[in-house]
C-alpha cells in the first residue's frame, strides 16, 4: 500500500484529486505523524501507519463522512477547532466575517460582544484573540457548548469568551448590553435540503436550515431584538447566504440599522452584511 493508492480510494469515491491530496496530506499528518518534513527528509512510513491512513481513507469515501469529523478538528484562521456531529465545520466564508467584526471592534474600541449562534465558538474565540473585547456566545445546543467550552479552553481564553445556553437572546440577562452582535445564522430555506452535498448532511440541521422558505427566520429575529440590547452606535453584523444581501439589508434598515456595508467573498458572492444603530 502506497500514500498513492490512498489518494486513488477517495478519488474513486468521486472526491476532486486537489481536494484527495489535501485530505491524504491530513489524514498522514494526524494519524501518522508524517508531514512535509519526512517527505522531504526521504523518512518512510511503517504498515501499521499506512494500514491506519488507509482504513480512515476507506471510512471517508464509503461515507462522505467529512475529513474534520474523521480527524477530529478543523483549521479557521490558523487555529485547529474540535469539530464534531454538534457544531457546524468552520467554513473560509466565515473568516470574512470574523475578520470585518475584529476591525469594527479595534476601531471602535468595543469592549463587550455577542455571538448567536455560537457553535463550536470559532467566531468568538478569533474575535476574543484578537481584540481587547470580552464575548458571550449563545447557542441552543448543549452539545455545541460544551465543544465552544473546549476550544476557548485549547485557546486559554479564560473570561474572554464566554458561553450560554439561550434561544437567540432568550438568556440574555436583563440590563446587559453589547457594542456589537455577530451572528452566523441558520439560513438554507428548507426547499434546499435535496441539493446539499452529501457532507455538508453531517452537519447539524438546526445550525443550517430555516423554516420559511427565504431563510431569512434568524435575520429577522434577531435583528427585531438586536436594538433593545445594543449600546448607541452599536453594530449587527451577519454572515449571509448566496441571494439574502438585498433582503437581510431591508430587515436591518427597517429596524434603524445604517451605514449598511456588504461584503463580497473570493467568488464575488455577498457574503457579510454590517450596519450600525
Amino acid at each position: 500500500m502506497s500514500i498513492q493508492e490512498i489518494i486513488k480510494i477517495l478519488t474513486d469515491s468521486g472526491i476532486e484529486p486537489n481536494e484527495a491530496n489535501i485530505e491524504v496530506k491530513l489524514l498522514l499528518e494526524h494519524f501518522a505523524n508524517y508531514g512535509v518534513k519526512d517527505i522531504i527528509n526521504g523518512t518512510k512510513l511503517t504498515e501499521d501507519k499506512l494500514n491506519i491512513v488507509k482504513e480512515k481513507a476507506e471510512l471517508r469515501a464509503k461515507t462522505r463522512q467529512p475529513i474534520q469529523h474523521i480527524i477530529g478538528f478543523a483549521n479557521f484562521m490558523g487555529e485547529d477547532f474540535i469539530v464534531n456531529s454538534s457544531v457546524l465545520i468552520p467554513r473560509d466564508e466565515t473568516e470574512i466575517l470574523v475578520r470585518k467584526a475584529i476591525e469594527i471592534i479595534n476601531k471602535n474600541n468595543f469592549k463587550m460582544a455577542l455571538d448567536v449562534g455560537t457553535g463550536s465558538g470559532c467566531i468568538a474565540c478569533m474575535v476574543a484573540k484578537h481584540t481587547d473585547c470580552q464575548i458571550i456566545g449563545l447557542d441552543i445546543s448543549s452539545d455545541a457548548l460544551n465543544t465552544a467550552l473546549d476550544n476557548a479552553s485549547r485557546l486559554n481564553l479564560f473570561n474572554k469568551a464566554i458561553f450560554r445556553k439561550s434561544d437567540v437572546f432568550s438568556n440574555v440577562k436583563p440590563g446587559e448590553t453589547f457594542d456589537i452582535i455577530i451572528s452566523n445564522p441558520p439560513y438554507i430555506p428548507p426547499s434546499e435540503k435535496k441539493n446539499i452535498q452529501i457532507e455538508v448532511k453531517f452537519d447539524p440541521e438546526q445550525a443550517l436550515f430555516t423554516k420559511d422558505e427565504k431563510g431569512l427566520e434568524f435575520y429577522e429575529k434577531i435583528t427585531q431584538d438586536a436594538p433593545k440590547i445594543l449600546n448607541p452606535k452599536g453594530y449587527l453584523i451577519y454572515e449571509l447566504g448566496i441571494g439574502q444581501s438585498d433582503d437581510v439589508k431591508s430587515i436591518m434598515e427597517n429596524n434603524g440599522f445604517k451605514n449598511i456595508e456588504i461584503i463580497k467573498d473570493l467568488a464575488g458572492i455577498d457574503r457579510v452584511v454590517a450596519g450600525n444603530l
